[in-house]
């Protein structure tokens, strides 16, 4: 019997020798508060902890990362205190603490007990670990898989969270629902066969199953999903030729501890247990204002996801994933392989976080960073003058991959030459599987005979920390408005913008709208560019679909943030996370509708921007036996927020010594020395002009 826990889907590699390690973090030094946490003061914090009395045998770190000071403390300067959060569970009893660590006083500045009323810890992989023996314990268990043909050390489990749904028997419990998968053999990969209508109920405190709902027996499906068998994937693709992406001189950017400079973008990285990828300080340096560093994003990250299913059978019906805040999905980040997750001239970071004894551990090769080229920046060919000009458009790419179950979700941050900002998630691995059946009505694709996927949602919320040329900021709607033919618009082909402020975190809260080109401009209220107009930052959403759950169901409370696609908050330090601080088990209404009650303003304010995108899923047949890579985005880009073009000093290709590769001929591209002239399109290549 295996059980499925997020860290043995996880695989990690070492780095290879071209890749440049960066230095930790901790070379920045205590003057940056920001820096991300470091082994020894993981270290520090469990001996600070032990001495309080607040570590027992039984206790298991849940999380541990930087409690991060007000920003305006950080933004006065100045040295501030170090303080450590810790989120403590007492396996045993169950008993839970919330707890603040300062290693500048050696001290345990507060401890506050949790009682579950509000939410649970998130699950520890030692629970998922314990699952097998709990189970194997139960009479009832055996007897439902022997009724469907299979014994408990034939099957992989998938402990899982549970949701609250005010079950009485379920009340004041830490619960995981089970749900079972049969593996025919050691390497099978056990979602093909999916053992439905099935479904354990697990106290884990007490360490039994409670309750098991046995719906109806499904047939199991037999087809193998082995997507890594060289029987099944068929015979290789040959046609296709090596492609090498090199930097003769190296990368443009510089790295210092964590403090990244590329092009005239500066910003600080910095890496999460929950979050994962955290990007500190995001600023421009601007040519046309001496260099000034000027500030658009003080913090970006990933705060939440969840994976809404929408079966609602007896067995699945619970099935809804944060898996921010109840699996601390950055606890899973991939180590990055060269050539196969990054290619080009990478530079790696590692991530050092407390595993859950309280002890440090590294992931190395966490974070990877490089240079892409995007194609064309801008270009013209005038009639007039005979001008012609082309610039080659850059991008400097910051990703992370994590692993949670049977999905790996890579989330990319792009920094453009022209100022744009981009972050997109990149979603792969396997369905999570059920048995297909056509009878319980449409809410699954079969994706093989007899094997469903249910329909579902990712969604992500980007937790954007404003901070567009300081923190007097504040938001506008712009849509597209047509202009009815009439007087002044006789020939009925006028159409202009509607500009509305939104003034308070009740009108902050709001949705994408395409058939208006609907776009929100973060501006400051205080300056303004060599026209006149505010310096801005316009945030461009994909608008897909947004919760699809009824607006009363348990889901929709839980995941409040999930029902619009923007919300506007005033800045307040402690509100990190759009689905509350304690997400497992939360009975809902916690997170950004709690923090949007006050209504405070959000006009000429400090702010912090929520986005949540991503996609709904309508598995294909195509996303079988393991799904090619689907994407969501979103785009921040500069409105007004320079004088001109930023772009105007780029060099072009030829004055940086770049070798032309055109096809000359038919005599294919060509690596070896050559010259471009895009003034007048003469090219030399390997003897071949054209």
């Amino acid at each position: 019997m295996t059980t499925l826990s997020a860290a043995q889907a996880h695989h990690s590699h070492s780095a290879t020798a071209t890749a440049r390690p960066a230095r930790s973090a901790s070379a920045i030094g205590p003057a940056d508060p920001l820096r991300g946490i470091d082994a020894d003061e993981i270290v520090e914090t469990r001996a600070i902890l032990a001495e309080a009395g607040l570590v027992a045998e039984t206790t298991r770190f849940v999380y541990v990362g930087v409690d991060e000071p007000d920003k305006a403390h950080v933004l006065a300067g100045g040295d501030l205190p170090r303080v450590i959060r810790a989120l403590l569970l007492d396996q045993a009893t169950g008993a839970a603490h919330d707890a603040r660590v300062s290693l500048t006083e050696h001290a345990v500045l507060r401890a506050d007990e949790i009682d579950g009323a509000n939410g649970q810890l998130p699950i520890l992989d030692v629970e998922f670990e314990a699952i097998s023996d709990m189970l194997g314990a139960e009479d009832e268990w055996h007897a439902a898989l022997a009724k469907r043909g299979i014994a408990h050390d034939q099957v992989a489990l998938a402990p899982l969270s549970a949701g609250q749904y005010g079950f009485e028997d379920e009340r004041g419990r830490r619960v995981i629902r089970v749900l079972a998968f049969m593996r025919q053999y050691e390497q099978d990969h056990c979602w093909a066969h999916p053992v439905d209508g099935l479904c354990a109920y697990v106290d884990m405190v007490e360490g039994r199953m409670f309750k098991l709902v046995d719906h109806k027996v499904y047939d199991i499906p037999a087809e193998g999903g082995n997507f890594d068998d060289p029987e099944v994937q068929g015979a290789p693709l040959d046609t296709l030729k090596p492609i090498a992406i090199t930097q003769p001189e190296g990368p443009s950017f510089t790295v210092e501890g964590d403090q990244v400079s590329w092009a005239n973008w500066r910003f600080s990285i910095a890496f999460d247990a929950r979050e994962g990828l955290v990007l500190r300080r995001i600023r421009y340096a601007d040519a046309d204002h001496g260099g000034e560093e000027r500030d658009i994003i003080y913090r970006a990250s990933i705060a939440e996801m969840v994976v809404p299913y929408g079966d609602p059978s007896p067995a699945r019906f619970w099935q809804n994933y944060f898996d921010t805040g109840e699996y601390v999905f950055g606890r899973y980040a991939n180590s990055l392989v060269l050539g196969c997750d990054c290619l080009g001239e990478i530079r790696y970071f590692d991530a050092t976080l407390a595993d859950e004894f309280g002890n440090p551990r590294v992931i190395p090769n966490a974070i990877c960073m490089h240079e892409e080229d995007y194609g064309t920046l801008w270009k013209h060919t005038d009639i007039y003058t005979g001008s012609n000009e082309v610039r080659r458009q850059r991008r400097l790419v910051i990703s992370f991959f994590t692993t949670v179950g049977n999905y790996d979700y890579g989330f990319y941050w792009y920094l453009y030459l022209d100022g744009t900002i981009e972050c997109e998630a990149k979603l792969t691995g396997v369905l999570f599987s059920s048995a297909y059946d056509p009878e319980a009505g449409d809410y699954a694709s079969q994706v093989a005979p007899g094997l469903g996927a249910p329909y579902h949602q990712h969604l992500f919320s980007a937790r954007l920390d404003m901070m567009v040329d300081g923190v007097a900021n504040a938001v506008d709607e712009v849509d597209a408005v047509r202009v009815p033919m009439g007087e002044g618009n006789e020939y009925g082909n006028a159409f202009t913008k509607k500009r509305t402020r939104l003034r308070t975190e009740s009108e902050g809260v709001r949705d994408a709208d395409l058939s208006v080109g609907r776009a929100w401009h973060i501006v400051n209220t205080e300056k303004t560019n060599r026209l006149g107009q505010p310096v801005a930052y316009e945030l461009l959403a994909q608008g897909l679909p947004t919760l699809m759950a009824d607006p009363e169901s348990v889901i929709a409370k839980r995941a409040g943030f999930t029902r619009n696609h923007l919300w506007v908050t005033r800045y307040a330090q402690d509100e990190r996370y759009p689905a509350g601080d304690l997400v497992n088990q939360n009975p809902g209404g916690d997170g950004l509708p709690r923090y949007t009650a006050a209504d405070r303003s959000i006009d000429g304010e400090d702010l912090v921007v929520w986005h949540t995108f991503g996609p709904t899923h309508f598995p294909r047949v195509e996303d079988w036996p393991v799904m090619p890579v689907d994407y969501a985005k979103f785009t921040l880009k500069p409105y007004g927020f320079f004088d001109r073009n930023p772009t105007l000093n780029v060099p072009s290709s030829e004055s940086m010594g770049m070798a032309c590769h055109a096809d000359v001929a038919g005599h294919g591209a060509s690596e070896a020395a050559g010259s471009c002239d895009c003034a007048t399109g003469a090219c030399t290549c390997s003897g071949h002009a054209h």
